[in-house]
């Protein structure tokens, strides 16, 4: 096959083996579009999952029906040929009304150099001509992620009367742990929509001083008690009225579950992949009735789904880059990597022979 019949795909054929294969391009057909990807952004959590061999698609078979992961046939299998969701892309060809040709847009079909969409099924955001591009992989997926958790922080107080994602959060005090990409997001999402105070909390200092390059504060959870500390700074409660956490560790959340004022919530945006010997049920959560609510991206807060579905998410995200994308671009986005380089790039990353903070793949 020719490079002009051909695409490149990132592909894990099994555990810690990642390569880039070429399939044949599907010719475009009445009703669909094509898009050459412009830049595909990694996801730390997910993706590297499946590079780990630590998904739990892996090993069980994923109910549906009645929402449980059963012992049997695992719902995935080597090789995964779909991997991440952060996509830009330019539509190269359009046999469809709903895009035009030469339009930028925001997707999440995985990593590849091109790919066949069709809009009655393959969802996709038109970006407006002032942004970036290379901010549009955050537009799709990852962002609404991030604004989906003040979402579920502002139902956790007004329930279906929400009004604006700033709901939970405005002129209130509010620690993020973990300041990966979706942390430092929804750092910055809290602290655009009113918050009177956002304490981020990482244990790298790389990673802590992006996000002091963003205008947010910083705590090292090494360099003493941070619960202490702030509980100590945040004596009305005491603690963080609203705590997200943001990072895959059992330890991360027993951290988080630390922060709250009594009768607070944590919402998890993380995803984890080991048990939780770490998390002391008994201590912080039982004594101060704290709540957690588990806010992915599958879903919005009960009541809230007509309002609020993804597309306006996206909108939000949108308007975040939009007011801070010169300093997301220039501090999150830690690097960006030749597309042929991927294979590399994400064993090194599973392997933790590389920390990124925001990694995107080019072309």
């Amino acid at each position: 096959m020719s490079a002009d019949t051909e695409d490149r795909v990132v592909v894990v054929s099994g555990p810690g083996t990642v390569e880039v294969q070429r399939v044949k391009r599907e010719p475009v057909r009445d009703g669909t579009f094509r898009v050459n990807t412009l830049y595909s952004g990694v996801s730390a959590g997910t993706e590297l999952s499946y590079v780990k061999g630590t998904n739990p698609y892996l090993s069980a078979s994923w109910d549906a029906a009645l929402g449980l992961f059963r012992p049997g046939e695992p719902s995935t299998v080597y090789p995964v040929t779909r991997l991440g969701y952060m996509e830009v892309g330019r539509v190269a060809e359009s046999a469809t009304p709903a895009v035009r040709e030469g339009a930028v847009v925001a997707m999440a079909y995985g990593h590849r150099t091109g790919y066949l969409a069709d809009p009655l099924t393959d969802r996709f955001v038109p970006l407006p001509p002032d942004l970036d591009p290379i901010l549009g992989v955050y537009v799709a997926h990852a962002g609404p992620i991030c604004a989906n958790g003040l979402l579920h922080a502002a139902a956790d107080l007004y329930g279906p009367g929400v009004r604006d994602l700033g709901d939970g959060i405005r002129g209130r005090r509010v620690a993020v742990v973990g300041a990966g990409l979706v942390g430092l997001l929804t750092a910055l999402f809290a602290s655009r929509h009113g918050a009177q105070e956002v304490v981020v909390l990482d244990e790298t200092s790389r990673r802590r001083a992006v996000a002091e390059a963003l205008g947010l504060a910083a705590l090292n959870p090494a360099g003493g008690d941070p619960a202490v500390a702030l509980k100590t700074r945040w004596r009305a409660g005491p603690g963080a009225d609203v705590v997200f956490q943001c990072r895959g560790r059992a330890a991360a959340l027993h951290l988080a579950l630390r922060l709250p004022r009594p009768q607070g919530t944590v919402i998890d945006l993380a995803f984890y992949q080991g048990g939780a010997d770490a998390v002391r049920l008994g201590e912080e959560f039982h004594h101060n009735g704290l709540a957690v609510r588990c806010a992915q991206i599958g879903r919005v807060p009960r009541g809230l789904s007509a309002a609020w579905d993804r597309d306006r998410l996206s909108a939000e995200t949108v308007a975040l880059l939009r007011e801070r994308g010169a300093a997301i671009r220039r501090h999150l986005v830690s690097a960006v990597v030749p597309f042929d380089e991927a294979p590399g790039l994400l064993t090194d990353l599973a392997a933790r022979r590389r920390q990124e903070v925001s990694t995107i793949l080019e072309g």
